[in-house]
């Protein structure tokens, strides 16, 4: 019996069901939680600072803490991972704790301002000692062997990802910390959900494009020769 062999220029046939490409990595969006991901880090923002113009301070920490609560049950009972929705519940109550110790509505907004500065300090100077910190992450998570520094275009590419990490912290900082220090918790407000996830999506595209273009000349061209 002969073999049966597929026509000449036409494309191969598929024997059984069509299935989407598996090894396609999920959106960006999707990496950062997706829609719900950026409900989830302002819905409590919004609510502290809506209840504290209204209502007395310690109310208002409660009714932040009941919404984060509220958000955490909702999300494990959607299917989400128990530690990002435990994260994200402990951020609300550490917040909130600084504030019922301190007695400051402003203090709601402290650990992420001093988070930012710390992030600056890390990303640039990683950028001074010329290991800029979205390279070393790529090397590491591709095994820690690839000679990235050595390949300008790479190294480049790693230089503006980590400048835009480093920019996105450093303006966060400032204009979170002049706020902070003018006792607007409104404004706290405000600068916390537009410089939030819209300024992360923004630097994540440019640390995403620095990933792929690192693997398309180390690994990809590597695999081609």
């Amino acid at each position: 019996m002969l073999n049966e062999v597929e026509p000449a220029g036409l494309p191969e046939r598929h024997h059984g069901p069509t299935r989407p490409d598996d090894s396609a990595p999920p959106t960006l969006l999707h990496r950062m939680g997706g829609v719900a991901g950026f409900v989830h880090s302002t819905v409590p923002v919004i609510v502290f600072v809506t209840a504290d113009a209204f209502l007395p301070l310690p109310v208002a920490v409660g009714v932040a803490v009941a919404t984060g609560l509220a958000l955490f049950i909702i999300r494990l009972l959607r299917g989400e991972r128990p530690l990002s929705a435990v994260g994200s519940l402990l951020g609300v109550a550490v917040a909130a704790g600084i504030v019922a110790w301190t007695g400051s509505a402003r203090d709601f907004f402290v650990i992420g301002i001093w988070a930012s500065l710390a992030g600056f300090v890390v990303t640039f100077g990683s950028l001074l000692a010329r290991r800029p910190l979205t390279g070393v992450i790529w090397n590491v998570l591709h095994g820690g062997g690839h000679a990235w520094r050595a390949d300008r275009a790479v190294r480049v590419a790693h230089d503006l990802a980590t400048l835009a990490a480093s920019a996105v912290f450093g303006s966060r900082f400032v204009v979170q910390q002049w706020l902070y220090l003018s006792d607007s918790t409104g404004g706290l407000g405000v600068a916390r959900i537009v410089m939030g996830t819209p300024l992360t999506v923004l630097a994540a595209l440019v640390v995403v494009w620095s990933f792929r273009r690192s693997t398309g000349r180390l690994i990809r061209a590597g695999a081609d020769d």
